[in-house]
């Protein structure tokens, strides 16, 4: 059982799997990395959005 009651026994571990080997930069850095990950894949969607409605527009003048 976990140590802490506020997390299940599979988050614990879920969390060791992902952090336990790590030291806290590294825990830091992974962190910041996903947080950069996450905002350049909004960023691509929302530019290959913008490109679709161009192509669509595009097609209707033709």
């Amino acid at each position: 059982m976990s140590f802490l009651k506020a997390f299940s026994e599979a988050s614990y571990y879920l969390w060791r799997s992902k952090f336990g080997g790590m030291s806290v930069p590294d825990a830091k850095r992974l962190k910041e990395l996903e947080s950069e990950n996450a905002r350049l894949k909004k960023l691509l969607a929302e530019s290959m959005l913008e490109d679709e409605a161009v192509r669509e527009v595009l097609r209707k003048k033709w």
